[in-house]
């Protein structure tokens, strides 16, 4: 059966991708003034640039403000001014400093979630503004233990459970990505709730997940559907 619940932070507990999409809106407009955005590529462009700053950044706003300010200098040819370079950091700030709004019912999840199971939550990106954001959203008295990792692939994954001592078939993450929360937990042998979020970043929509991995994942609507479907894996996990 399942014993430990790991839940995700950023758009699965709290709202944090539409901050980051209204971000992105100021950069194009600022980027308008200078190119065509769609003819430039632009939004292409800033994707490719965020990529490959991943290994150097991490994941996270100031990340993105720094892939933006590169974008936006090879997009102009240099043109851009000081003061628009300015504005780009400033749309950066704006994401660090949004406050902590809950997903409806994720409070009540968690704790039907805990009657049953250890939960422990693991969420990545910038350290200081994962930890800023689990102090604001008043549920860290809710989990057993808090991980704040640089990436979520299986090696983190498989650390995490080590040093609870768990083989991975008594594991099950619950999360809004595939790539990041569920794909790597099920290739360990472990188990996965998906609560899709309205908006994803399009680095998150890949993934090799198929047909073969539908027995072990379930996929809801809501927080409050979250319980049930534990107790649905639950169930398959004790067969």
């Amino acid at each position: 059966m399942l014993k430990l619940i790991g839940f995700d932070g950023d758009d699965t507990l709290w709202h944090s991708e539409g901050y980051y999409r209204e971000a992105s809106a100021r950069f194009l407009a600022i980027l308008g003034r200078y190119v065509d955005v769609g003819a430039a590529g632009v939004q292409a462009g800033m994707l490719a640039t965020e990529r490959r700053n991943l290994k150097l950044f991490g994941y996270g706003a100031k990340g993105m403000t720094l892939s933006m300010v590169e974008t936006a200098i090879a997009m102009t040819d240099g043109r851009i001014s000081a003061n628009d370079i300015h504005q780009l950091v400033e749309a950066g700030k704006t994401i660090l400093q949004h406050p902590v709004e809950l997903l409806p019912g994720v409070r009540e999840a968690i704790a039907a979630v805990a009657e049953r199971h250890a939960v422990v939550l693991i969420t990545k990106g910038d350290l200081f503004h994962q930890e800023k954001k689990v102090v604001q959203s008043g549920l860290a008295g809710l989990f057993r233990r808090i991980e704040i990792v640089s990436e979520k692939d299986t090696a983190s994954y498989r650390r995490v459970l080590a040093e609870f001592a768990l083989e991975p078939a008594h594991f099950a993450m619950v999360g809004n990505s595939l790539r990041s929360d569920i794909e790597p937990v099920i290739r360990l042998g472990g188990w996965g709730v998906h609560m899709p979020y309205h908006v994803t970043w399009e680095h998150e929509m890949e993934h090799n997940l198929g047909e073969a991995d539908a027995p072990r994942m379930l996929t809801v609507d809501t927080p409050a559907a979250i319980p049930a479907a534990i107790a649905q894996l639950a169930a398959r996990a004790g067969r």
